[in-house]
């Protein structure tokens, strides 16, 4: 039995049942054992040995416990490994199925065939499809979509993608999810309904190549899946599975800190498409140095260094012409401010002359028989593009591993990571005698977990290091697999021209359609807020424009607090007075943002309305932020849900208290602007 203050999980035996997760109240989650297709035979009859599973501390308050299951038919052994953190009703477990003897994981259908586990449904009410990973062309970027499940749906045997299906019972809500990504539709894992109420969660393709070999020191180990429940309504199991995902998912815990960034690109671009100059015109010590002095006026945490700060892919050297010194001001003037330093990759690419690819030939990515052709990288020497799931992942964690420890960097933006991209044979995703779409499916699926592996590699070498991956573009891997171990960069420049059938690009080429300081882009950025009831916005870097005027400012500045915590552009030409005006802000949320990011958003108008508003308060402590925009003249009061901390900062709000101790905040808007509201911060010394 594995128990803590919030569930029990107990051996059952019955009716193909493995195991039962179970609430104080008594609500119960069976988990039927799961089946794997063996030799062409399907294998279900686990059965977990004993009541004691044996349990290892892997951090203070989580216990892995590994609990052995046996098929007495075939002779397999199925070891269950569970996740459970003290303080959090959500379970994470996976499978590792081992023989003595070998054996083949097969496909007589020509489609994966393992059901990792299914469960009864019968009981509940208003069952919802929770999505991570669909791509909205409107914002151009990720968002949350949830979809309501009817009775209908379980009478037509529909199959869903999740990654989490949500229910409320009598009293209770539950919800079972798996840590994988894909960009919907295109799914490799689905929860199959069926009329009785049951729900299975079944492999789809690329969870294995067909015929691969299970045998002595040859196991297959599944991705993580996720369950649990709370005696409550949905928003409670809401706000469960959101403090799970902060404090308890991922031992990389400061992925999860509330730090504000800032990044080069924008500048970067800004000098392309407005000044007609490359890309890397910028990247020299001298502008480096000085936007970091503004940064840390503006009160960045890391500064981050886009593409073309390094020699060549693969070998990650500093460029010495744009760095003489290897970078050393660079990391002595962020350490003299206590800023932290940030470098972009791409990980998939090493330069046709460096050592990496010599040492890795091997696991150059291939599709269609012909290996990649060298191409550019943001104005630096060609390279080719490498398989990450093959050995060439492990060399890669190496080489950000010395640059943590040599260069100092502790923050790592990822870039250019697409689902698909090889189909080759020896790379651990497929051999010969798999069809070049399996390999590439498998390819696909695996790809999450090679970049998890090198993160948690990186990460338990050097535990200040967070990495950051960019999905500001349609067919990466979005899931809940790699929040396991890292955080996403989730909106570049939004949309584009194309993406609204405009046409053309004016005349200076720029495809972005947002891009200028004001609402517009705001708006855009703060649409995935959305996500916050699930996942926290800080694991969603997102970057605003600091620009000049003012009202510009308090827009992009009380967008950002909300927890996507990025800034870019052009520092030095901000004005002194925005400087200011935008410390102003940074210095207070600093104050208050462990409450603000503890807390979800709850918005009350339309993205672009008026008024836009967003509460995030932590009823613990009272502290936190009301934001408001709007894009029209007018007057607005607002209430505040619970009571606050009357220690507060606003910039033109009118803050009174009713009887409550709730906030009445009135607004006046003369033109597009925002008021911001501090609750619990004191003045600056």
């Amino acid at each position: 039995m594995i128990k803590n203050d919030n569930f029990v999980i107990a051996r059952r035996d019955a009716n193909n049942m493995l195991w039962e997760y179970v609430l104080a109240s008594g609500f119960s989650i069976p988990v039927c054992a799961p089946t794997f297709e063996i030799d062409g035979a399907d294998v279900s009859d686990f059965a977990l040995v004993g009541d004691t599973p044996q349990a290892v501390p892997i951090r203070a308050g989580t216990v892995e416990y590994r609990w052995p299951a046996l098929s007495p038919t075939y002779g397999l052994r199925l070891v269950v490994i569970f996740v459970v953190a003290d303080q959090s009703p959500i379970v994470r477990f996976r499978y590792v199925l081992e023989s003595d003897t070998p054996r083949r994981l097969t496909k007589t259908s020509g489609r994966d065939a393992i059901a990792y586990l299914s469960t009864r449904l019968n009981a509940a009410k208003d069952v919802t499809e929770v999505r991570f990973s669909e791509f909205n062309e409107m914002v151009h970027s990720f968002c949350l979509s949830e979809r309501q499940i009817s009775n209908r749906d379980f009478l037509a045997a529909l199959s869903l993608t999740g990654p989490m299906l949500a229910w409320e019972g009598d009293g209770e809500s539950a919800l079972v999810a798996y840590e994988h990504g894909a960009q919907i539709p295109d799914r490799f894992l689905r929860f199959d309904l069926s009329p009785d109420g049951n729900v299975a969660l079944c492999a789809e393709k690329g969870n294995y190549p067909s015929n691969a070999i299970i045998g002595p020191h040859m196991p297959f180990t599944s991705i993580w899946f996720q369950i649990g429940g709370v005696s409550g309504s949905p928003d409670d199991l809401a706000a469960a599975y959101r403090r799970f995902v902060l404090e308890f998912q991922s031992p990389n815990v400061e992925s999860r800190k509330p730090y504000l960034f800032y990044n080069t690109w924008n500048f970067q671009e800004r000098n392309r498409w407005w000044h007609g100059q490359p890309y890397l015109q910028s990247m020299t010590q001298e502008r480096v140095l000085a936007e970091i002095d503004v940064a840390h006026e503006l009160g960045i945490d890391v500064y981050v260094i886009d593409t073309g700060w390094f020699e060549k892919t693969g070998d990650w050297r500093v460029n010495r012409k744009r760095f003489p010194d290897g970078m050393k001001a660079v990391k002595q003037r962020l350490d003299s401010y206590g800023m932290k330093l940030g470098l972009w990759f791409d990980p998939t690419a090493a330069a046709v002359s460096s050592a990496m690819l010599a040492n890795h030939t091997d696991c150059v990515r291939s599709w269609h028989g012909k290996l990649s052709d060298p191409h550019g990288i943001w104005e630096t020497e060609d390279s080719v593009s490498m398989c990450l799931p093959s050995r060439y992942h492990e060399a890669f964690a190496d080489e950000l591993i010395r640059l943590a420890k040599d260069v100092g960097v502790t923050y790592f933006k990822w870039d250019a990571i697409h689902q698909y991209g090889c189909d080759g044979a020896g790379h651990g995703h497929g051999d010969e005698t798999n069809s070049q779409q399996e390999r590439a499916d498998c390819y696909a699926f695996e790809l999450g977990r090679a970049m998890s592996n090198v993160v948690d590699r990186l990460c338990a070498a050097c535990p200040e290091a967070i990495v950051d991956f960019d999905i500001t573009e349609g067919g990466r891997c979005v899931g809940l697999g790699f929040l396991s171990s890292g955080k996403y960069f989730l909106i570049n420049n939004g949309p584009y021209y194309r993406s609204y059938n405009i046409g053309c690009p004016p005349a200076d080429g720029n495809p972005n359609l947002f891009f200028w300081p004001g609402p517009a882009r705001a708006w855009v950025c703060r649409t995935p807020l959305t996500f916050d009831k699930w996942i926290p916005s800080v694991l969603f870097l997102t970057h605003y424009l600091p620009d000049d005027p003012a009202d510009s400012q308090w827009i992009n500045c009380a967008s950002l607090i909300l927890g996507q915590n990025g800034i870019w552009g052009d520092l030095p030409a901000i004005s002194a007075e925005g400087r200011k005006r935008i410390a102003s802000v940074t210095s207070r949320y600093k104050q208050i943002r462990d409450a603000i990011t503890a807390s979800p958003s709850v918005r009350t108008g339309a993205v672009g309305g008026s008024p836009e508003i967003y509460e995030k308060i932590d009823p613990a402590t009272k502290q936190g932020v009301v934001a408001l925009f709007s894009s029209a003249r007018g007057t607005y009061t607002y209430v505040t849900a619970g009571a606050v901390d009357q220690h507060i900062w606003s910039n033109g709000a009118d803050v009174s208290f009713d009887t409550g101790g709730r906030a009445v905040i009135t607004v006046n808007f003369t033109d597009p602007s925002a008021r911001i509201v501090f609750f619990g911060v004191a003045e600056p010394e």
